[in-house]
């Protein structure tokens, strides 16, 4: 195991996708404002995980934050996934570019392991053999002390009921795109509750543009004094998810992590739940 399993658990992550030549700087930003999950990907196609390491190594050298203070997590991507730019040989096993995709994210993260090494998305609509493959080849690469905890990403309800049937070991997060209209993932953040499994939600502001123009909904953030998108976190945090962020402003930041402060009541949890779902 990694040397470093003092990592904190992640709270409120902040995720660096479409960010370009700004992701050094908002990464060090987001350290800067507070967060101390950061979530990346080595797929060149919609992240710049090396970019991610810039900034990670100008918030250590300010001082704001150590490497064990940091929870690293990110991603390994199907070659369907990737554009011309890929993080391991596509004539490669599958399990061969795992352990490549992984040593460049290590590279590019300045660091001997990450905290969460995640599969960015299942091959096809059920859990393959290919699936079953990537996943051994993680959990070698946990046992071997580059990745403290595993994950997937991008789930289905079958998904996750067939790789339980398939291995002897769960994902220790799971990641979803959380849409309002289905019920803010509710069958899979059930799933991942009954198994002690940590869910962390993405696109909750953008997935969800009708929730945050409700009347009811603006009118309770009003009473609260707070922003549509802290009532949000809020009511994640409510429901047991660890949200994800990737706003670039540094004022949203700072509004983001406060809504911790924030505490919804059980019947507005309920309302919430119920706006689109």
């Amino acid at each position: 195991m990694p040397s470093d399993p003092s990592s904190p658990a992640p709270t409120f992550v902040y995720g660096t996708a479409w960010k370009e030549d700004r992701t050094a700087a908002l990464t060090e930003l987001a350290l800067r404002s507070g967060f101390r999950a950061i979530d990346t990907a080595n797929q060149r196609r919609h992240y710049f995980e090396a970019g991610v390491g810039e900034g990670l190594a100008a918030a250590y050298r300010a001082g704001i934050v150590t490497r064990s203070e940091v929870f690293l997590q990110t991603k390994f991507t199907y070659q369907r996934g990737h554009d011309h730019r890929l993080p391991y040989d596509p004539s490669a096993n599958l399990a061969l570019q795992v352990g490549q995709s992984l040593a460049s994210s290590l590279e590019h993260l300045g660091t001997d392991h990450v905290d969460s090494y995640v599969l960015h998305g299942p091959a096809a609509l059920h859990w393959s053999d290919e699936d079953a493959e990537v996943w051994e080849a993680m959990r070698g690469e946990r046992d071997a002390g580059r990745t403290r905890l595993l994950g997937v990403s991008n789930v289905s309800l079958q998904h996750l009921e067939q790789m339980e049937a398939a291995h002897d070991e769960l994902p220790a997060f799971v990641q979803n795109r959380c849409f309002a209209r289905l019920g803010w993932d509710r069958e899979i953040r059930n799933f991942c509750r009954e198994r002690d499994i940590v869910y962390q939600g993405f696109s909750l502001l953008t997935a969800n543009p009708e929730v945050l123009t409700h009347p009811p909904f603006v009118a309770l953030a009003q009473r609260m004094e707070a922003t549509p998108a802290q009532v949000i976190f809020c009511f994640a945090h409510a429901l047991g998810m660890v949200p994800l962020t990737g706003t670039s402003s540094a004022e949203h930041m700072q509004q983001d992590l406060a809504s911790f402060n924030l505490v919804l009541a059980p019947g507005f949890v309920r309302s919430i739940e119920t706006i689109a779902g």
